[in-house]
């Protein structure tokens, strides 16, 4: 079944079912891949890459680097996303290639963990930095970060129409906020030029760096849970994701670029806001706040769309999986899955509420996400092996290519990215581990229904 047969009313037992139409353009696509992606790490992770390298030139390699093999992993997944264009994206690609358990589970611990745990993570930035600007009192990141979540649920509720919209106008001002530091920055005079801290010397320094700007790229894989609202999606799915890492590793290059010139290579590595440092270095301390409220909007553009995204894999489970069947309903009227809406806000909303309570909210949610998200999100990379095994005839409209090089370069990179959010996060990832074990009963529940 083709994308364009989902884009109708389909035919279930003389019933019209509401389904999801081609209704996204390439701009939107673009302007969603830049925002999942381009949030406040890259205010914060270039400090810590500069710390772990050696040479201004080796800071620039490193996210060089991290955009070739991000753009090596767009085009695997524009390999999958055009052969099998449907709502739910790795969900859809874990099911054919290993079977209906792994995609529940899948779908299980990115409903519980990866997309609600981001979600949460990112609206404690927003959190942390609306409240530099107004507080709201002890707990002034929690309320902000739950009201952010309810009001941009509610907007996406209210149909793709107005999410894609703001969506467009968040992307394009946090693009002109990032155009204005890297101007600042590579106008103002010449940092000193000083030694890198000793450290930045070894090998592991050298991946510890890859780690930090791995991670600044991650999010662009979540087109894929878009690709069949995608118009045109055998051209567009492709030129979105290389047109949006195209730009975000010019972005990067550029404000690294800046900061380098601004700063030093040294006053990069010791500073705890690099951004707001050069900013105020340029014009004091109402460049810091220009920061912060430049954090604020990028935080609300990566928000939206993972919200936006993260919706769809909830709708796909309920299409399959009985025990979820409320949220396999699509709101044909506003083009939305309402239910998955709701329920995915609760939860975001509940790991919040956990975050508050501990008082350590981001890093608390970094290290409940990162392990899961990179174990599923190597698996769905050798679902592009697997599949072009199981299923050698299906059309795909998009061969990557070099195969099976690119691929298995892009295995041992998300492998990599594995082992090291195992080794360098605390007991946040143990519980991200439970919560992803206590989706085993439905695995099993749904497996003992289909024999």
């Amino acid at each position: 079944m083709s994308a364009i047969e989902q884009s109708n009313l389909l035919e279930t037992s003389g019933h019209r079912i509401a389904a999801p139409r081609p209704s996204i353009r390439l701009i939107d696509a673009i302007a969603l891949i830049v925002g999942l992606v381009i949030g406040a790490g890259i205010f914060e992770t270039p400090a810590l890459v500069a710390a772990n390298t050696d040479s201004s030139n080796s800071v620039l390699q490193a996210w060089s680097i991290g955009g070739i093999i991000s753009i090596i992993g767009a085009l695997c997944y524009a390999e999958l996303a055009t052969t099998y264009p449907y709502v739910g994206g790795s969900y859809d690609y874990l099911k054919r290639a290993f079977g209906q358990s792994i995609a529940t589970l899948f779908a299980w611990a990115r409903m519980s963990v990866i997309q609600t745990g981001s979600i949460a993570l990112l609206a404690f930035i927003f959190g942390d930095y609306a409240s530099q600007i107004m507080r709201l009192g002890t707990f002034s990141a929690g309320i902000y970060a739950a009201v952010a979540i309810a009001l941009l649920t509610a907007l996406n509720i209210l149909g793709v129409k107005h999410s894609k919209r703001l969506q467009n106008w968040l992307t394009i001002t946090t693009i002109l906020g990032l155009l204005v530091v890297i101007v600042v920055g590579l106008t103002l005079p010449t940092g000193p030029i000083s030694p890198a801290p000793a450290t930045a010397t070894t090998s592991r320094s050298w991946g510890s760096a890859m780690v930090f700007v791995l991670l600044s790229y991650g999010g662009w894989n979540e087109a894929a849970q878009i690709s069949a609202e995608i118009e045109n999606y055998q051209r567009n799915i492709v030129r979105s994701l290389l047109w949006g890492l195209g730009i975000i590793t010019a972005l990067y290059l550029l404000i690294n670029l800046a900061y380098l010139k601004s700063l030093g290579l040294a006053g990069m590595a010791q500073s705890p806001a690099v951004a707001a440092d050069l900013m105020r270095q340029a014009f004091g301390e109402p460049g810091a706040k220009f920061i912060s409220i430049l954090v604020v909007i990028c935080t609300l553009d990566s928000i939206n769309a993972t919200i936006f995204t993260g919706a769809r894999t909830n709708f796909a489970l309920g299409q399959d999986v009985a025990a979820f069947r409320f949220l396999g309903v699509w709101q044909d009227r506003h083009s939305t899955p309402t239910a998955a809406y709701l329920f995915q806000g609760a939860i975001s909303l509940a790991l919040v509420g956990l975050g508050t309570v501990t008082r350590d909210g981001f890093k608390t949610m970094v290290d409940y996400t990162a392990p899961i998200f990179w174990f599923f999100f190597l698996l769905s990379s050798i679902s592009l092996l697997v599949l072009r095994v199981r299923d050698p005839d299906r059309p795909r409209p998009f061969r990557v290519p070099l195969y099976p090089m690119l691929p298995l370069l892009f295995c041992a990179a998300c492998g990599y990215l594995l082992y090291s959010s195992l080794i360098y996060t605390g007991t946040g990832a143990i519980v991200g581990v439970i919560v992803v074990a206590l989706g085993i009963p439905f695995v099993l529940r749904h497996r003992r229904q289909t024999r």
